[in-house]
């Protein structure tokens, strides 16, 4: 089969745009020697802050630090147990257990693909201590019902907003309906630092508190006692963490902050591309957006069922790679990994529908920097793969 693109132009899943500002900002960084945590990833937080409607923003080196750093200050510890999805990254549960909690899976909703309120009302016990959802491709939960558990319960709420910068309910955006909302700009998400993360809270004692465990568990505003404002004395309040980001990071992240609404435009053109060009092909396409909701169309995920298409998910993956293209399996569900299975005892025959889905979704290129030629091409080989059997 001859690749839909030459072997030298390889499409990238996930790669970003990258434009002269933050090449700039970052040049900044070197020519003042100032490359650790600084006035730019201050910038950045203040920043942030305006953009999703929160009061408080700390900015940290990844979405895993953002969650792990959430959950201590949420009081999690070991004994206590977090309900989250089976749909997701093993960040979301690798936070738990480092916490020192037991991750309790509830089954996901298999149209959203998002954590089902109804599983998690089911798996509330004594224990339970905080439910972690997972706004999945950029699609919000159900927030209002997991709120309503949440507070029934007196249950913590920790938003894993990896996917879902741009997502809404209404007019409020994900991450900032419960008490933590995590954020991602690794190098795949919709905008980016690199590695970087960020924890918008509604209090300020618990971004005070993250701030803090975050940079080693020293007072507040350590970074100063290196300023040019003179040596400031600082003192080790917890046993914290090295979880800072660095100037250099948010030199990228305050530009790219800018051009969120545009990247969002772009991907949303895509998306309804897509939409429109797989229509007729046996694949099941992504659900609509909900009513009154904002999608931050992160992954663009199809179902490629074998019995429908005449192909297998993974010989599909397999096809996309020989046509260079790049494509990402979000996710197997978390039970599929030896680990868990070891540790916990997890079977994926327990949580159906996220079984099914991390056994046939497939998820095709969506950034912002792809051109109307790489979109062609990828449209040209789904629709080779898929198209010949209906």
């Amino acid at each position: 089969m001859k690749p839909i693109r030459p072997n030298e132009n390889f499409l990238i899943f996930g790669s970003p745009a990258i434009e002269q500002p933050e090449i700039d900002e970052v040049m900044d960084c070197f020519k003042r020697s100032w490359l650790g945590t600084g006035p730019k990833v201050a910038k950045f937080e203040e920043d942030f802050c305006g953009y999703i409607g929160a009061p408080n923003a700390t900015a940290v080196n990844s979405c895993t630090a953002a969650l792990h750093l959430s959950l201590i200050a949420s009081g999690v510890g070991p004994g206590d147990e977090v309900i989250t999805t089976p749909m997701t990254f093993c960040a979301t549960a690798n936070a738990i257990i480092h916490a020192g909690a037991m991750p309790v899976l509830a089954d996901v909703d298999p149209q959203t693909m998002n954590l089902d309120p109804r599983e998690v009302a089911k798996k509330i016990t004594p224990k339970t201590r905080a439910i972690l959802p997972v706004h999945f491709a950029g699609r919000p939960c159900d927030m209002p019902a997991l709120v309503a558990l949440a507070e029934k319960h007196g249950l913590k709420i920790i938003e894993d907003c990896a996917h879902a910068i741009e997502t809404q309910i209404g007019e409020k955006h994900a991450g900032t309906f419960g008490d933590f909302g995590c954020f991602s700009f690794y190098v795949t998400k919709n905008i980016i630092t690199g590695e970087g993360g960020m924890v918008v809270t509604k209090r300020e004692e618990d971004a005070a508190r993250i701030k803090m465990l975050a940079l080693h568990g020293m007072s507040k505003d350590a970074w100063k006692r290196f300023s040019d404002e003179g040596y400031k004395h600082y003192q080790v309040v917890e046993c914290g963490f090295k979880y800072n980001m660095m100037d250099v990071q948010a030199a990228i992240g305050i530009h790219q902050l800018r051009r969120i609404e545009t990247y969002w435009r772009r991907r949303t053109e895509l998306w309804a591309r897509y939409n429109e060009a797989f229509a007729k092909l046996p694949i099941t396409l992504p659900a609509p957006a909900a009513p009154g909701t904002r999608h931050a169309f992160h992954l663009y995920s199809i179902f490629v069922d074998e019995s429908r298409c005449g192909i297998s998910r993974d010989a599909f993956l397999d096809g996309m790679t020989r046509h260079n293209i790049g494509v990402g399996v979000h996710y197997l569900s978390l039970p599929e990994h030896p680990y868990y299975q070891r540790t916990f005892g997890w079977r994926a025959g327990d949580f159906p529908n996220a079984m099914k889905i991390g056994q046939q979704t497939a998820s095709l290129p969506l950034s912002a920097k792809l051109t109307d030629d790489d979109v062609a091409d990828v449209i040209a080989a789904v629709r080779q793969l898929c198209g010949n059997f209906q």
